[in-house]
């Protein structure tokens, strides 16, 4: 829905489409989406039209980027641990080979 919707603002029916979800069931989805702040939507008439909040993307993608960063650390520093090991002659368990 968040790919769909990064397209451009679209009906709750358009959303519901490629999906085969009930109308109730995307209503569900989308109002995790809003109340997350990344969705929005209007009423106008019998028709809610959805949109993506760009600014909220942005707060996504720096809290992705941040835990991305301290993964990427763990593993060199996991990686360093297996070398030393390995250069000590030692698997992966300690143990000397």
């Amino acid at each position: 829905m968040v790919e769909r919707l990064a397209h451009g603002s679209t009906s709750v029916s358009e959303l519901a489409r490629p999906f085969g979800l009930s109308l109730p069931g995307v209503l569900q989805h989308l109002a995790v989406l809003e109340r997350s702040g990344l969705v929005t939507s209007k009423k106008v008439g019998r028709v809610r039209t959805c949109r993506i909040e760009p600014a909220a993307l942005g707060q996504v993608e720096a809290w992705i980027h941040a835990r991305r960063t301290e993964w990427e650390r763990r593993l060199d520093r996991l990686g360093d641990h297996l070398d030393e090991l390995q250069a000590k002659g030692g698997d992966a368990n300690g143990e000397r080979e």
